[in-house]
């Protein structure tokens, strides 16, 4: 078997992520802490082991499926190092999915047994779990702690070491473009992964993201077993507590979203906020207003790059990269962005004086990963969707973005996130750019809904910053000041929300929002026609609307509407 060898050391690099975890055997320097505790690396590998032992039995007939429905916690890290022992297969679920759709993914993943604990266990009464129906463990069961004190006491065989084409975890997709897939990720590819991530023995890495999605396990879990760093874990994330722990733990590493950091602005801010050994921060699809704050405030960068669960794309972060930049793609990775129905090379981004985008047109496109074979490898039990991400051989990402003379990408929005406004097609993201500039506005969500005519108008849902209100002559006097601002881009419709709805990842989820369109309970306004001023939108004006679909022939378009009580 070829073998890599590490640049520095020269010592062989394992190929999975067993041999990551039987490498810190004799380990004794700290490895994890966890609410007061801390283990060594030693001690780490011991109750791996004992968990290895727990899911070999399990393995009738192939590798076992463990569903794992727990907050971050050690059991939860305990489980993920002791299945890469023993050949399992950890199924990482969502504790937000309920009813049928919780079931379906715990069936759909073929689990022989699902782990969880007394805060999560009602989620799973009564539901029809397929193989693991009647095998539902509990972490606190006495049972349950006494099969793991027998484990450490009389370890038991847990076969062959896995070779790196075996299966090794099964994650789900976020849902926000349909029903969340199940992301094969090999013990290969995890081993991979963890050496992106330019840590060292004398960092701590704190994690208070899900483990059960890829964000937390590729920038922090598996960095950790391949750097022999100290992960701090925290069981969920918490915008109070995060700054004490950072203190506490020591840490110089966390992996965030952008809504987190946005929630972490918008804590009181102390004379204290620069007492921490933090010297970055993780920060995926954080807005540019919120890393300028993080950055004057508590002394930390906030970085981004691009990398998707499927990890076929994974584009470098670009040290003081404009507005939207995702990266650059490493060397040796053929990364562009095509016309979604041809397949054909999208223009070079140009930009007018204002810095906007000149040729959305030509310029924006999929953005696609030509070399596939080293990054995704299939979504479980579906060779459909598998299919259709890999059309003509490409991995397609159903994200759009467009690429600058540099070699730069920039994030354009979603493949649903094209808006079509008399004639002129753009996209929701650098609206959403210039939306977040405003003061008072804590994030925005842009869309289209339906126009009475042909195409679409923009509509803008934005959360507001604790104690803001909405002022519609300071939000038009704010747009009209934006020199990137296109003559098509303001907003027809806004709507302030309490919240935007996210999903158990943090990225926000405009499935719910565009359903909504104006047919909402929550106050909305308009943009006054030939004109820049907005009007509260009544009950009677939204009537006007719908029966001007309706006379439009456009009606059937209503049946992706709410029908939401009208203020």
């Amino acid at each position: 078997m070829r073998r890599d060898r590490d640049a520095r050391s020269g010592a062989a690099v394992p190929s999975t992520v067993a041999e990551l975890v039987r490498r810190r055997t004799d380990d004794p320097r700290p490895a994890l802490r966890f609410e007061g505790r801390t283990w060594s690396w030693r001690e780490v590998v011991a109750e791996s082991t004992t968990r290895a032992g727990l899911l070999a039995p399990l393995g009738v007939g192939g590798p076992p499926h463990l569903g794992v429905l727990l907050d971050n916690t050690d059991e939860y890290l305990f489980l993920l190092t002791g299945a890469a022992l023993s050949g399992s297969v950890i199924v990482g679920l969502n504790p937000t999915r309920r009813g049928e759709e919780l079931a379906r993914d715990v069936r759909h993943t073929d689990c022989r047994a699902v782990l969880t604990d007394d805060e999560h266990a009602h989620l799973l009464e009564g539901l029809d779990l397929g193989r693991a129906t009647g095998s539902c463990w509990r972490v606190g069961d006495p049972g349950y702690r006494a099969r793991l004190d027998a484990g450490r006491r009389r370890p038991a065989p847990v076969g062959a070491d896995p070779r790196a084409d075996h299966l090794y975890l099964l994650l789900f997709t976020s849902g926000t473009t349909g029903r969340p897939k199940a992301v094969r990720m090999t013990q290969g590819r995890a081993a991979r992964a963890g050496g992106r991530m330019p840590f060292s023995p004398e960092d701590v890495l704190y994690c208070a993201m899900p483990l059960f999605h890829g964000n937390a396990l590729s920038s922090s879990v598996l960095p950790w077993l391949t750097s022999g760093a100290t992960l701090a874990l925290r069981r969920s994330f918490s915008a109070s507590g995060f700054l004490p722990d950072v203190r506490d733990t020591g840490a110089t590493f966390a992996n965030t979203v952008g809504r987190a950091v946005a929630h972490l602005l918008a804590t009181p801010a102390t004379d204290h906020d620069r007492d921490h050994r933090l010297g970055y921060v993780l920060g995926p699809e954080t807005a540019v207003p919120d890393k300028e704050a993080f950055l004057r405030r508590f002394g930390v960068p906030v970085i981004e790059g691009y990398g998707s669960t499927e990890g076929a794309i994974i584009l470098n972060p670009v040290p003081d990269g404009p507005p939207g930049t995702l990266g650059r793609a490493p060397r040796g990775a053929e990364v562009a962005v095509v016309d979604p129905d041809t397949g054909r090379p999208c223009a070079t981004a140009v930009f007018d004086a204002g810095g906007r985008l000149a040729n959305a047109d030509e310029a924006v496109g999929e953005l696609v990963g030509r070399t596939p074979a080293g990054g995704f490898e299939g979504y479980y039990n579906d060779p459909e969707a598998t299919a259709e991400r890999l059309r003509d051989g490409w991995y397609r990402s159903g994200d759009l973005a467009y690429r600058d003379v540099d070699g730069v990408f920039h994030f354009a929005g979603r493949s649903g996130d094209w808006l079509r406004v008399d004639s002129e097609n753009f996209t929701a993201a650098p609206v959403e750019r210039i939306l977040a500039r405003m003061t008072g506005v804590q994030a925005a969500a842009v869309y289209a809904v339906p126009d009475s005519r042909t195409g679409d108008q923009v509509m803008a849902a934005l959360e507001l910053v604790p104690g803001t209100t909405f002022d519609p002559d300071a939000f038009a006097e704010f747009l009209s000041g934006q020199p990137d601002l296109g003559t098509k881009w303001a907003p027809r419709y806004v709507r302030i929300v309490d919240a935007l709805p996210l999903t158990a990842t943090h990225k926000i989820d405009k499935a719910p929002l565009r359903s909504d369109g104006w047919e909402t309970p929550d106050p909305c306004w308009r943009r006054i026609e030939r004109g820049d001023r907005y009007a509260p939108l009544t009950a009677e004006r939204r009537a006007a609307l719908r029966a001007a679909l309706v006379a439009a022939g456009r009606g059937g378009l209503l049946g992706g509407l709410g029908t939401g009580a009208s203020p």
